[in-house]
């Protein structure tokens, strides 16, 4: 049995973090980091069931098409969605009464709906990229037993090497994606392998008033290609999902709109209209036009 400690319960029989019960959860959930994108998501929906929040998690659970769907706001960073994934899991295969895990296991599909920013000058704004690979540069998967399983080492191995990671960061882990959701969304998005960051600012290679420890990593990560692979793009959420997911069994995939290109200089501060078509194609995608 897992003590109360570990698996926290509120008193009405909900997670202590997302203040979800069991029955409040579909298969399908849709990962927003803005709690307000939990709203756009959610008037697509013809019904919705349950509406819950605290703090920044805020969902909402409804049908779309006939099809049950969550969703779910994260908040910012690997951290939270340390806290998220955990959860969600929980929910879906520990019996919360007996605080066992469940002989069957249930499967989740996991797909973050996020923005981001371009690392390479070909990659337009409003383009939709598609997360094949997601780098942690949070270490987050690094205290979890297990992480070679589902990382791709040589690529880490070639990665570091190429950059001279610093050893006073966390090290990288490559966590791959799921095949079928990544086949499923081809026709529609760029190929990516995209970078997760610790931070907005030092971590993405931004200098306000602080100068940074490596001035030329975001070169340096931009230039590496591995068996003709490169890194196209900067967030702060997929890594948590993609390597917590495979290693509990999930599929994930981040698609991130691209609303700033690093290499150019360039920022759309206007893209809701991108996200919005993002949010369309993602649904339609999943559950049919």
């Amino acid at each position: 049995m897992i003590p109360s400690s570990e698996l926290i319960i509120n008193s009405d029989g909900s997670i202590f973090h997302l203040h979800l019960q069991p029955h409040q959860l579909a298969d399908t959930i849709i990962l927003v980091g803005d709690p307000s994108r939990v709203e756009v998501v959610a008037s697509r929906f013809s019904k919705v069931h349950h509406s819950v929040s605290n703090r920044e998690f805020v969902t909402q659970t409804g049908e779309y098409k006939g099809h049950p769907v969550t969703a779910l706001a994260t908040g910012i960073g690997t951290d939270n969605l340390d806290i998220v994934i955990n959860e969600l899991d929980a929910l879906a295969n520990i019996d919360l009464a007996t605080r066992e895990p469940k002989a069957q296991h249930r499967q989740l599909t996991l797909l973050r709906l996020g923005t981001s920013g371009a690392l390479q000058p070909d990659i337009a704004l409003g383009s939709y990229v598609s997360s094949h690979v997601s780098i942690g540069f949070d270490g987050l998967l690094n205290f979890y037993a297990h992480r070679n399983s589902i990382s791709l080492l040589e690529m880490e191995r070639a990665f570091c090497d190429y950059v001279q990671w610093n050893p006073l960061c966390a090290k990288p882990y490559f966590a791959p994606n799921s095949e079928r959701l990544i086949k499923l969304f081809a026709d529609s998005t760029v190929e990516g392998m995209t970078a997760v960051a610790s931070g907005f600012y030092g971590p993405q290679g931004r200098v306000l008033r602080l100068p940074l420890a490596d001035p030329k990593l975001n070169e340096k990560i931009a230039a590496f290609r591995y068996q003709g692979k490169r890194i196209t793009n900067f967030e702060m959420e997929g890594s948590a999902i993609a390597g917590l997911g495979a290693l509990l069994g999930h599929e994930t995939l981040t698609i991130c709109t691209i609303i700033a290109n690093r290499a150019a200089k360039d920022m759309n501060v206007d893209y809701k209209k991108a996200v919005d078509g993002m949010i369309d194609m993602a649904l339609a995608k999943l559950f049919g036009a």
